[in-house]
């Protein structure tokens, strides 16, 4: 996989955030795999497609790419935000690829399956002023760093690309946590936040229940919170993707360990 983003002879924007898209996605279609099924190459869709960049033509997976020349730190800008809202809580809402590049070399490349987004990762921005253009426009921001760890897969990490088929293990361990139903998986999300929140390796059923008032507030028609803490447990449990060790103690398995960018 080159890195450097490639030399495209008639690039004619003088906006960067133009040229940097250019750049990015003729980078994406001409080295990245799909990381669901491992296809060698992503078709890239027409520029007016509201849903997705790229589509992989063996399994149908979709994905959308955001870039950003510094840290991705805590946001990433998205586009309208109800529009934004509407997708997640569809069928068609795509993976998304997050990609960090300085000057024309990529530096990092993260997937998140889009089993990973619930409304609560999406803010909403600011009406823009009367005197814009675009007067009124809604618009938001992923909260990336409201993501659970487990769901942001590095495909490259400090300029070195990681071996395909680790990422494509990640991707299916990942996607072992395919929630339709919004509500639980909102559930679901929350309690891996709670997990990834706890910096110890092994951590007890109090430590989780420490969340509740919080959980609470997020759930306010749920009058059992600590019944649902103990279900989701379970459930990452039989997922693997947590290890249960009796008498109310569990380790993160290596997937919910990793630190990722």
């Amino acid at each position: 996989m080159n890195l450097v983003f490639p030399e495209i002879a008639d690039l004619r924007y003088k906006s960067p955030s133009q040229r940097i898209r250019v750049l990015s996605e003729t980078w994406m279609k001409n080295e990245m795999y799909c990381p669901s099924c491992g296809y060698n190459f992503l078709r890239k869709l027409p520029n007016n497609s509201k849903l997705a960049d790229f589509i992989c033509e063996y399994c149908g997976e979709i994905y959308e790419l955001k870039s950003k020349g510094s840290p991705i730190g805590t946001s990433i800008l998205d586009g309208a935000y109800y529009a934004a809202i509407e997708r997640i809580t569809s069928n068609s809402n795509p993976n998304l690829f997050v990609m960090r590049y300085s000057v024309n070399v990529v530096e990092a490349l993260t997937v998140v399956p889009k089993y990973f987004f619930t409304p609560d990762v999406l803010k909403m921005r600011p009406p823009l002023a009367p005197t814009a253009r675009r007067a009124g426009y809604v618009g938001s921001w992923i909260m990336y760093s409201e993501i659970p760890l487990s769901g942001k897969i590095p495909v490259i990490e400090a300029h070195s690309e990681r071996d395909k088929n680790s990422v494509l293990a990640d991707y299916t361990r990942a996607v072992k946590l395919k929630v339709e139903n919004m509500n639980l998986r909102g559930w679901l999300m929350d309690i891996m936040r709670c997990i990834d929140r706890i910096e110890r390796e092994i951590f007890s059923i109090d430590d989780i229940y420490a969340f509740t008032d919080e959980l609470g507030s997020k759930h306010p028609d749920n009058h059992n919170i600590s019944a649902k803490i103990r279900q989701q447990l379970q459930y990452l449990r039989d997922k693997g993707f947590i290890e249960f060790l009796g008498k109310g103690i569990y380790r993160k398995t290596l997937i919910s360990q990793c630190i990722r960018h």
